[in-house]
């Protein structure tokens, strides 16, 4: 399997994704506000330099894929690149964050470490190439329609357009209306492309569109899913992350609490020791 080193310009330290441990991949789902997010970075670096685990921001600037006309999408590209590029300096973490059009992707990739590709975007082969040819390693969100086996071509059209690495992110499969499923198989399906694999906990116990104009969800659920992951031998946990869930302005049902991230943080990273010493990660 191939590793992508990330973090490699300015002040922050580099990340290894497909190395000798887990990451954590978190942040609140939609950028709120500057001082929300530049609050949220802070404390979720301090959980992760306590328990050890190599660290990535991740917040988007625009949710272009919101249920409703009129759900809150963010700041836009503009400000929201700038609050990312203040969070990687000042904090200094490595950021990602979503694109949803290929011009985006190089405006994009001058701040952030981590192109994201969501995953209703999977298969857009105009997309995939921009990210790729911009040089930054890409992480392709699996399309909640799509099988494991079937992410190989997006993985090349990456790999064809350049050499920054690329990644693939688990975050459920429909099954029937307004319900998601986790193959736990398919994570390893997804290794044998030769790419590291993210499991996103929270997004995986999404209800989508399943309170009519908004996704509902059950956070409970997302530990339970991540300690499953872990256990097979996953290289990241994607984890979105709030102080006020109940009030955030997208995916309120499935953002965990700020509060719940430290304890579960351990338990991954024991969790995450004991497999690689047992199975082939």
């Amino acid at each position: 399997m191939q590793s992508i080193a990330i973090g490699q310009e300015g002040s922050v330290a580099p990340v290894t994704l497909g190395g000798s441990q887990m990451v954590l991949i978190a942040g609140p789902c939609v950028i709120e506000s500057r001082e929300h997010a530049l609050r949220m970075a802070q404390y979720l670096k301090s959980l992760a330099d306590q328990s050890g685990v190599p660290f990535i921001f991740k917040a988007s600037f625009d949710k272009a894929n919101r249920t409703s006309a009129d759900g809150f999408r963010g700041p836009g590209m503009e400000a929201g690149l700038d609050i990312l590029a203040q969070i990687r300096n000042e904090v200094g973490v490595c950021v990602t964050t979503d694109i949803h059009a290929p011009q985006q992707a190089e405006p994009v990739a001058s701040v952030v470490d981590l192109l994201q590709i969501p995953a209703f975007l999977c298969r857009q082969t105009d997309l995939l190439v921009a990210a790729g040819g911009t040089g930054r390693p890409v992480n392709i969100k699996k399309g909640q329609f799509q099988a494991p086996w079937d992410m190989g071509p997006a993985v090349e059209k990456v790999r064809q357009a350049g050499d920054g690495g690329v990644m693939l992110t688990e975050r459920g499969s429909s099954f029937g209306y307004n319900n998601l499923v986790v193959d736990f198989g398919g994570l390893a399906t997804m290794k044998a492309l030769g790419v590291p694999v993210c499991f996103d906990a929270t997004h995986s116990t999404q209800h989508p569109g399943g309170l009519g104009r908004s996704s509902g969800g059950d956070r409970d659920k997302a530990p339970l899913l991540a300690r499953a992951a872990v256990g097979v031998g996953v290289d990241a946990i994607f984890l979105e992350v709030h102080d006020h869930p109940e009030r955030a302005q997208s995916d309120a049902s499935t953002q965990l609490h700020l509060d719940t991230v430290g304890p579960l943080l351990n338990t991954l990273v024991e969790l995450d020791r004991v497999t690689r010493l047992h199975v082939d990660v």
